[in-house]
């Protein structure tokens, strides 16, 4: 299957665990192949796949990925001796949030690397260095956002698939299909012809400080990840202790809850900008490239970009590729352009602007359907 080819780096040794599994081989009349799944596509993608893996784009440069975690720990450092240096009155305090809130969000994105199994070759290093930037230096666990990132990678805006949209329909109507079925069926959870208006003070700036915050710990306790919790602490206790010796205790908690709305908003605008403006609904069984690119787009290149996104304006290729290294994205995008103009699939590719604006429009139209629905069907 192309999901496990595509999920594991030492497929040796994960294969041993599925022997135990196996009940037999088709017969040689049976196709491989299910109808819901375009067959040509699925066999130019495995050989697009095997040149990807000749030119070498999946060894990472190790090199790159350690200049990133070293511009992480520095600006981490930074953010403290500036309140040090320059004490704690608004102008520092400021300067030093948006300098840490830096520090938090790119580490967010070396953390996504790293539990792709995208920065070492070894498999163990990733999964030691993941724990140290997701538990040290972030305060999440490593294995809950391996959890579900996993279920998001496999099926993406799939509904009751993928976690990333389980908002639906609770706080927001995704999808202009569902949009229309809750409609239909009088379901009203929230005001959905406003949700592109409430949008701005709800998802960005508090998914990380309240939602976020309690279900890493809620997922880590109840399924016993012991060791990610023992390296989470620590974020707390050098948090508190280093900023604690110069806030008092309100300005230090004002000061971590802002500073957590700050790097939600960048995540939540960055992350969403790629799979709320594109198709959602339920799974339909597609291949591997249909199925990510219904789900996903791309933003445009830019050394900016690049860096501000953490790499994720290329989604389309992340998707299709997830255990490659970020700095080889653009390297395969002209191959997998040209995969999607000889099978007729629309690649999406915008400015970072106007992707971010996609979000709020694409609310607003899942909000209008609905609101029509509700009120004429």
């Amino acid at each position: 299957q192309d999901a496990f080819v595509a999920f594991h780096v030492d497929k040796v040794l994960v294969s041993k665990y599925l022997k135990s599994l196996q009940i037999g081989e088709l017969a040689p009349d049976q196709p491989s192949i299910e109808p819901t799944k375009n067959k040509m596509l699925v066999k130019d993608f495995r050989e697009l796949r095997a040149t990807v893996e000749k030119m070498g784009l999946l060894k990472p440069n190790q090199l790159f990925f350690f200049l990133h975690l070293a511009h992480i720990l520095l600006l981490d450092t930074a953010a403290w001796l500036i309140l040090f240096y320059f004490g704690t009155s608004l102008m520092p305090f400021i300067v030093s949030l948006v300098v840490l809130t830096i520090s938090q969000v790119q580490a967010s994105w070396l953390q996504h690397d790293l539990g792709h199994l995208s920065v070492f070759r070894k498999t163990k290093w990733n999964h030691l260095l993941h724990k140290f930037v997701m538990c040290h230096l972030i305060g999440a666990s490593a294995k809950w956002w391996t959890l579900l990132h996993s279920q998001h990678h496999a099926k993406p805006n799939c509904f009751q698939k993928d976690p990333d949209i389980d908002m639906h329909p609770f706080l927001f109507t995704l999808g202009k299909k569902f949009s229309v079925e809750l409609g239909i069926k009088k379901k009203k959870y929230m005001p959905y012809n406003h949700q592109h208006k409430y949008f701005f003070v709800t998802l960005p700036p508090l998914l990380f400080p309240t939602y976020f915050h309690c279900h890493t710990f809620y997922i880590a306790y109840t399924k016993r990840y012991w060791v990610d919790l023992a390296w989470m602490l620590t974020f707390y206790i050098r948090f508190f202790f280093t900023y604690g010796s110069l806030l008092e205790i309100k300005s230090l908690l004002a000061y971590y809850f802002i500073f957590r709305m700050l790097e939600s908003s960048w995540f939540v605008w960055v992350s969403q900008m790629n799979h709320i403006p594109m198709d959602i609904y339920y799974d339909n069984n597609l291949d591997w490239v249909s199925t990510q690119l219904q789900a996903t787009c791309n933003v445009e290149q830019s050394l900016f970009n690049d860096w501000f996104t953490g790499h994720l304006n290329f989604q389309i290729e992340h998707h299709l590729f997830p255990t490659m290294p970020r700095h080889n994205y653009w390297k395969v995008a002209p191959l997998v352009k040209s995969l999607c103009a000889k099978h007729g699939i629309e690649y999406q590719c915008k400015p970072l602007l106007t992707a971010f604006a996609d979000i709020v429009h694409s609310l607003k139209t899942s909000g209008e359907l609905w609101l029509d629905a509700y009120l004429h069907k």
